[in-house]
């Protein structure tokens, strides 16, 4: 098993939007950046990503979702009405993919950014790297455990 951080802002899909969708369960399409895309395209089914909310205040991991289906073509990329779609895109030799991700557990207290910074063992985590944007980025186990043991806490 593997573990990633899928970033998303709160205005554009939630964590309380994912809870209220049919089985708890969304495509996970956007991402328009080719090394993001690549961790999705070695995502496996099963899979464990933390939900990390970006662009608010406090920046959060509420939860953690599970990979439910493997990387395929983003079917965004090819809808001109979309504002993921890209014209040289194609469906024969796709460039976007998304994966299929559903609610695995949430948190009893949603784990901040700040929280993150404080934990030595955490200094070398992807997110926590000066200039980081990624939306998808890998995360070492000991990483997840961490997190994970933080948001199972009252009060963090």
């Amino acid at each position: 098993m593997k573990y990633y951080l899928l970033k998303t802002e709160p205005q554009t899909f939630s964590w309380q939007t994912l809870k209220e969708m049919p089985a708890q369960t969304t495509i996970w399409e956007g991402v328009r950046n080719y090394q993001a895309r690549n961790f999705l395209r070695a995502m496996k089914k099963g899979d464990l990503c933390l939900f990390y909310h970006s662009n608010v205040t406090p920046n959060i991991i509420p939860g953690i979702v599970k990979v439910v289906r493997e990387a395929y073509p983003d079917p965004f990329a090819f809808d001109s009405r979309s504002k993921y779609y890209d014209g040289k895109s194609d469906p024969q030799n796709p460039r976007w993919f998304a994966v299929d991700v559903q609610l695995a557990e949430e948190f009893v207290t949603p784990v901040t950014r700040e929280q993150l910074k404080e934990i030595p063992e955490l200094a070398g985590m992807e997110l926590l790297k000066t200039g980081s944007r990624l939306s998808v980025q890998p995360v070492s186990e000991r990483e997840f455990s961490i997190i994970r043991k933080l948001g199972a806490k009252a009060g963090g």
